[in-house]
Parts: structure tokens; C-alpha cells; sequence
């Protein structure tokens, strides 16, 4: 039995795993899907709509009532034309004002307060003035950011911009 070979051992390797990257990618994997589910969360937003007129009287456009409407009409050599409410049956006058500060923003200011007051005393607050911005296609597109700028001056939160003139209007801004 002398002539035996002996048992050669292996190595015991180390049996620990390093699990520092292991802990790193869980960590932002657990911060990836907290932001993925906060931002994934459905964001209302308020929708400040006209008021519905139950009885479709006159002036309204669709059944809404057209007291918060506010029309800017831009034509060519920096000409701005403004209305309240629906052309045909405008109560303001129809003006002609020009990009000043003491011209569109001074009108388009008081306006908005004046819809702001009256909307206050009807019992709904925080409802300003719709506003209609329709450049024709003699406009320039500086006189659309001018009028835009005015609109974030005057804190005028609804308004669209709209190519679609009436005939009355068309007419209106050959006319001055």
C-alpha cells in the first residue's frame, strides 16, 4: 500500500459572488419603473369651454353663448382688426388698432377684465375671453408671434389661431 498515489486535492475555490453590480442595475431598475409609473398616471387638465345656451337663442355659434368671444383679424401692413362676440351681432364696435403697447395689448387687456368681471358676477370666476386669431394670408408671420407674445402678456388662456375667414370678414379687411 506504500506504492499508493495520493489523493490530490483540488483547490477549494472561494464560494462568495460579488454582488455589487448585481445591487447597482436592481437599484435603477427600481427607479426606472417608479418614474415610468409616475409619469405613466393620466393628467387631467381644465377644459374652459363657452357656456352651453339651453335655448339655442341669439347671438351663439353651435348652441354656446358667444359673450367670451374676441376676434383678431391680422391683414396686410401690420393691421389688426378686433370684435367681441359673433361680426353680425357684435354689441362692441369694430376697431382698427395697431401693435402698440398703448394699441392691441391696452384693448386686449381690458377686455379680458371685462369678461373676467363679468364672469365673476355670474357666479363662474376665472373665465376670460376666448380669443379668435384669423392672420389672412397678406399677414406676415412676425405679426402672428407679435399677437401671440400679447396673449401671454395679457394672460389670455383660450385662444386658437384659424384660417378661415367669413365672407364679412374677408370683406372687413379689404375694406380698411
Amino acid at each position: 500500500m506504500k506504492n499508493m498515489p495520493k489523493k490530490v486535492r483540488s483547490k477549494k475555490l472561494s464560494s462568495r459572488v460579488d454582488l455589487t453590480a448585481m445591487v447597482s442595475v436592481s437599484f435603477l431598475l427600481i427607479i426606472f419603473f417608479m418614474l415610468v409609473g409616475e409619469l405613466s398616471k393620466p393628467k387631467g387638465f381644465a377644459l374652459n369651454l363657452p357656456d352651453l345656451d339651453r335655448g339655442c337663442g341669439e347671438p351663439t355659434v353651435g348652441c354656446y353663448k358667444t359673450d367670451r368671444f374676441y376676434t383678431v383679424l391680422l391683414g396686410e401692413n401690420d393691421k389688426i382688426i378686433t370684435y367681441s362676440g359673433i361680426l353680425n351681432y357684435s354689441v362692441e364696435k369694430i376697431t382698427e388698432t395697431n401693435y402698440s403697447k398703448n394699441g392691441f395689448r391696452k384693448e386686449l387687456t381690458a377686455i379680458n377684465k371685462k369678461i373676467l368681471e363679468y364672469s365673476a358676477a355670474i357666479g363662474k370666476p376665472n373665465r376670460g375671453a376666448i380669443v379668435f386669431i384669423k392672420p389672412s394670408s397678406k399677414s406676415n408671420y412676425g405679426n402672428l408671434v407679435d399677437v401671440l407674445e400679447e396673449m401671454r402678456l395679457a394672460n389670455i388662456q383660450s385662444y386658437t389661431i384659424e384660417n378661415d375667414f367669413l365672407p364679412e370678414e374677408s370683406e372687413l379687411l379689404a375694406s380698411n
